[in-house]
């Protein structure tokens, strides 16, 4: 270890050094700014060229400064039409130091992700994941990056929660194993040669991308799991997260370990910074946090940034053809019935004649918009790649996939085809009160067709229930398609009848 020492005396120049951390997560393409209509003091926020001249102000302005990303870069329909490729160069042209590998990076398969993340010069982290049934790393457990003399060990995680939050198939290469243990060895093998030991971490309780998931606590589904590894790691100055859009206005401090924990609440709309003063040893001297708001009338977008954004949307150009049009705003909600949700959800049974159709609240992406709907816009509403399944269960299995659903572990179900009532205020697994299908009351013994989406049909999502299904049938169609498709035969889309959820209490 003599070499380590000698690296940490010779940073270390016998005053104190300021170093700042800016970082995001969960940026899911969120190319474009929005309305912050859920804020009085900003008309709009976000745009990755607005954030790209944010980060460029603290380069000018701030010491020391380093860029990481906490994973979920993925998601979107140029993510998608390019598999990924125009993530990754977005974040080359803004200059990221590292990023973590978060669940949305496998949505185009892990062989995909194999060959996209060797395309960037920074690394893309990923150290708990090994190619399946070997020892052998998938990705680049950590590295260190240098700057003016400061060197910054970086590690990155995804978690084994977040890890199946996808289809199966997608990840079926890939052990996500256990961070803990992983983390602590390479904590202990950076810790004497760096100054700061940073992990990007993609874990946790997995979160929706909801516009207002700021103005939304429901949504952000809290640090503990970031707060736990905090606690059992000796050695980690500053764990920044992603994947459960827990904001943290400012740095949460381990009491035990002295650990700063930090995340943004994703979608591009804030950037995270923190900055910490270290003195002539390295010991941390004081911080300072935040989560700033990118103010997207307030920023200049970033020239180089906004060029590689057009010259890939100009290879497009069909993506911004008129499909149709609809005669409301369609919203989608996470933890309720939604206008959005139960469109799709019939637009499924209409294209199979199933008795049921069930869509995860996650896979609805983004809002449609009244009036004209773009190609895009049902692309980025729904930007993955799953056909569609039909499956066939009992009825005490379908109680079984609703319980699932009302448990909100990941969000509720959106459902056509059935009515049911339920007491939120009951134990997870009790919720079920009286369930319908169609005219009829759910019958244990009986038969149904339920028509869904790839990744529930292959037990995804943590609907772990269609494991056990009688038979199951992959139609080859993508339900990508089918939208498209369901809008360009009608002169306007209506909004369905509401009343399939229904709240009670008992």
């Amino acid at each position: 270890m003599a070499f380590a020492i000698v690296l940490v005396a010779a940073s270390g120049y016998g005053a104190e050094r300021t170093v700042t951390l800016l970082f995001t997560n969960d940026f899911e393409s969120a190319y474009d700014p929005v309305p912050a209509y859920w804020r009085d003091d900003i008309e709009n926020i976000g745009g990755i060229g607005e954030l790209a001249a944010l980060i460029k102000r603290y380069r000018a302005t701030a010491e020391n400064v380093f860029l990481f990303d906490a994973g979920d870069i993925f998601t979107g329909t140029l993510a998608k039409r390019t598999k990924g490729e125009l993530s990754f160069e977005l974040l080359m042209s803004m200059g990221y130091d590292a990023m973590a590998i978060g669940n949305h990076e496998f949505e185009y398969g892990w062989e995909e992700l194999a060959r996209q993340k060797n395309r960037v010069a920074f690394p893309v982290l990923g150290a708990n994941l090994f190619y399946r049934g070997t020892d052998h790393p998938y990705a680049q457990p950590y590295a260190i990056v240098e700057r003016n003399g400061i060197r910054v060990g970086v590690i990155g995680v995804l978690g084994q929660d977040a890890g199946t939050a996808l289809i199966p198939s997608n990840i079926a290469g890939v052990d996500v194993r256990d961070p803990l243990p992983i983390v602590r060895e390479h904590v202990e093998y950076l810790r004497e040669s760096v100054d700061l030991v940073v992990v990007l971490t993609h874990q946790g309780a997995t979160a929706p991308m909801q516009t207002d998931d700021e103005a939304d606590p429901n949504v952000q589904r809290g640090n503990e799991e970031n707060f736990a590894l905090a606690g059992a790691v000796a050695g980690i100055d500053v764990i920044l997260a992603g994947h459960t859009d827990a904001g943290t206005r400012e740095p949460l401090v381990h009491p035990e370990t002295g650990t700063l924990v930090m995340q943004t609440y994703g979608q591009g709309q804030h950037l995270g910074v923190l900055e910490l003063v270290l003195d002539e040893s390295g010991q941390r001297v004081s911080y300072d946090g935040d989560l700033l708001p990118v103010v997207s009338d307030g920023l200049a977008p970033d020239p180089t940034v906004m060029a590689k954004l057009a010259r890939y949307r100009a290879a497009h150009p069909d993506i911004y053809e008129t499909v149709g049009y609809s005669a409301a705003y369609l919203s989608r909600r996470y933890y309720e019935e939604s206008d959005l949700g139960n469109l799709f959800a019939d637009i499924l049974r209409t294209e199979t004649g199933a008795d049921i159709a069930f869509v995860p609240s996650g896979a609805l992406r983004k809002d449609l918009p009244l009036g004209q709907v773009r190609r895009v816009d049902l692309l980025d509403a729904f930007p993955f790649e799953d056909d569609i399944a039909v499956v066939e269960v009992s009825g005490t299995l379908l109680r079984a996939i609703l319980e699932q659903g009302l448990s909100l572990e990941r969000g509720m179900l959106q459902v056509s085809g059935l009515v049911a009532e339920y007491d939120p205020a009951q134990p997870s697994g009790q919720r079920l009160v009286n369930v319908r299908v169609g005219e009829r009351p759910l019958q244990a013994d009986a038969m149904y067709r339920i028509a869904t989406l790839e990744i529930l049909a292959q037990g995804g999502d943590a609907y772990t229930q269609f494991n056990d299904v009688e038979s199951r049938e992959y139609l080859e169609r993508p339900f990508a398609q089918v939208l498209e498709a369901y809008f360009a035969a009608r002169d306007v889309v209506r909004v369905p009848a509401r009343g399939r959820l229904i709240p009670v209490d008992e």
